[in-house]
């Protein structure tokens, strides 16, 4: 059954075994890598449950501490570690919460937790009201009931319990991942190996069936090869013959050779004057080119002169804004010194007081000053616009000038290209004439084709036996073709 597969078959049937067994591989070790991630993320996330308990625990040590260090003193800065440990339990309890939220039994314990901490925290906030409001006394007898030390007590014994029971499941969880890590691992090595022995094995089966096959057809190729030499040789002897008609050809070619001289001549003459006339247009192209850029240059020159005037127009806008701006202040600058004048006369010695005013005067002279040598320069910068303007204007007159002169030149070089088109049509002639020259020839040529047509004749034969050897070859191409593709034999 298997013999009589198809190359392609057999090939494909391998691929197909050995991408399955690799697909297995992959599959298997996706899923161990999986589950080996999984895990590493629960032993990550008992890490952070026991963290946060650790973290409860220093913060009520904190708040705890805070609170003795303000009974000694009672200085209000050793409340400090009481006061940002509030906050921080809360959040550290709340995220612990989250945390086991998946955990029955962390969540009664914490709720044991949160009970207790609450009794804490308002035995610590009593204390320290009484430290504040009665005395040192009364809260050293709540301190001494022992009541603080018992809630710290149970909050330790808890959250213990609650560390030791992630403690196990730790351990658990890194037994597992051991496993898995162990498992991946086996799983990918002999898979692999497995694997690569069975690509192997399919590789030698293949190679073997189609040596054989192959090596029996190439045989049969190597007789007919033989065979077809035999016919070559027989070939030969026509092809001497077929050399003796060529020299027939050889000499109508000669005639030949003699016309295609003239038509050399004429040619060359032609090519003389399409090299005139290609050179003329090159010309009259580099004028229309200069005559391009001289026109562009006007179409800059106009753009300029716009760009100027708009200049112009902005500057002008300044101008007026600034002379706005003066306005106001010299009517600022006159309203302030009439009211200088008079506060100062009516103060008399007081009137020291008004120098202000009079310093605010100066401030706005000042102003209209700078507004003065503002308005000067754009005045300047206008007429710099203007003069701009009037160059650019003149000088994109003197490019349509230039631009004039070069169409002219132009129009020349045309005609002189029109000139050379009528002796190139001359020319065409003489190569019409020759041509015809070449017609006898031709019929000498087909004589020549005669000759050799006879000794196609004598070929047949040979070509006949070579037929025969054709079609064994063309039955052993079937055989080949069975061997490799068997529906389109078929």
């Amino acid at each position: 059954m298997f013999r009589d597969w198809s190359f392609g078959r057999k090939l494909g049937a391998g691929f197909a075994l050995a991408g399955l067994i690799l697909l297995l591989v992959a599959l298997v070790g996706y899923r161990s890598t999986a589950t080996l991630i999984e895990n590493n993320d629960a032993v990550s996330h008992s890490y952070q449950v026991r963290t946060g308990l650790a973290d409860l625990l220093s913060e009520l040590k904190d708040a705890e501490t805070g609170q003795r260090g303000y009974l000694l003193t009672g200085t209000d800065s050793y409340l400090g570690p009481y006061e940002s440990a509030l906050p921080n339990i809360k959040k550290t309890f709340g995220d612990v919460k989250n945390l086991t939220s998946d955990n029955p039994s962390q969540q009664r314990r914490l709720d044991s937790i949160s009970h207790v901490i609450d009794q804490k925290l308002a035995e610590l906030a009593h204390t320290i009201e009484l430290r504040r409001t009665t005395g040192l006394d009364a809260a050293l007898k709540v301190v001494e009931t022992d009541l603080g030390k018992s809630y710290m007590d149970q909050i330790r014994d808890l959250v213990h319990d609650a560390d030791r029971e992630e403690a196990d499941l730790l351990d658990q969880r890194a037994a597992t991942v051991k496993s898995s890590s162990e498992w991946a691992i086996s799983i990918i090595l002999w898979g692999s190996l497995l694997g690569v022995v069975l690509v192997a094995a399919i590789g030698w089966t293949i190679t073997a069936s189609l040596s054989k096959q192959i090596g029996a057809a190439v045989q049969h190729v190597q007789s007919s090869s033989a065979e077809l030499q035999a016919a070559a040789n027989q070939q030969l002897s026509g092809a001497a013959e077929q050399a003796t008609a060529m020299s027939e050809i050889t000499t109508t070619i000669s005639e030949l050779l003699a016309t295609s001289r003239q038509i050399a001549e004429s040619a060359l003459r032609v090519s003389q004057i399409a090299e005139q006339t290609a050179s003329s247009a090159r010309s009259g192209d580099g004028t229309v080119g200069i005559a391009v850029e001289s026109i562009s240059a006007i179409r800059r020159q106009v753009d300029q002169v716009v760009g100027h005037m708009l200049e112009l127009g902005r500057k002008s806008q300044q101008i007026g804004a600034v002379l706005d701006i003066v306005s106001e202040l010299a009517e600022q600058t006159n309203i302030l010194a009439i009211n200088a004048t008079i506060e100062a006369a009516g103060a008399g010695e007081a009137g020291k007081r008004f120098s202000v005013v009079a310093d605010e005067i100066r401030k706005l002279a000042d102003r209209v000053a700078g507004s003065a040598k503002e308005i000067r320069a754009l005045i300047d910068d206008v007429r710099s616009a203007v003069n701009t303007t009037v160059m650019a204007t003149e000088t994109g007159s003197k490019a349509v000038d230039a631009g004039s002169r070069q169409f002219g030149d132009v129009a020349a070089s045309f005609k002189q290209i029109g000139g050379l088109v009528t002796t190139t049509t001359d020319a065409s002639r003489e190569i019409e004439l020759s041509t015809k020259q070449q017609t006898t020839a031709v019929e000498q040529v087909n004589i020549a084709i005669a000759n050799v047509a006879q000794a196609s004749k004598e070929t047949e034969a040979s070509s006949a036996q070579t037929l025969q050897t054709a079609s064994e070859l063309a039955g052993l191409s079937k055989e080949l073709l069975r061997i490799v593709r068997p529906r389109e034999a078929a």
